[in-house]
């Protein structure tokens, strides 16, 4: 099925929606969008959207980690909200849960990161 990502700005939070399956043959062009994003453009936060994400592995875990480790640098924060039940998962068993905050939808999470929708 391959990956499908969506980038989005709103003021200084990059919204990254992804679909479908993101594994080692997606990380790196995936990791390379996403710090051009980053680096482009003014952003202190991350909102990561799953909604539509049905498979991720250890790389794309790899992927995320990266991201959330330059966020962390420029003082930001990472927040993945609705998140499909099979990525849910991975994120509990890997301990990714303990450091990035999980909100139940875009809307609400972008208002935790002080921007009215």
């Amino acid at each position: 099925m391959g990956l499908n990502s969506l980038f989005d700005l709103k003021q200084d939070v990059l919204i990254v929606r992804l679909s479908g399956e993101l594994d080692h043959h997606e990380a790196e062009l995936l990791r390379e969008q996403w710090k051009d994003m980053m680096y482009k453009n003014d952003v202190k936060h991350v909102l990561l959207n799953l909604e539509s994400m049905t498979f991720m592995d250890s790389s794309g875990l790899g992927v995320v980690l990266g991201r959330y480790k330059e966020v962390l640098q420029i003082g930001g924060e990472m927040v993945v909200c609705s998140i499909s039940p099979p990525v849910k998962r991975l994120f509990e068993m890997s301990g990714l849960f303990k450091i990035i905050r999980l909100e139940e939808n875009e809307e609400f999470a972008l208002e935790t990161l002080g921007v009215a929708s």
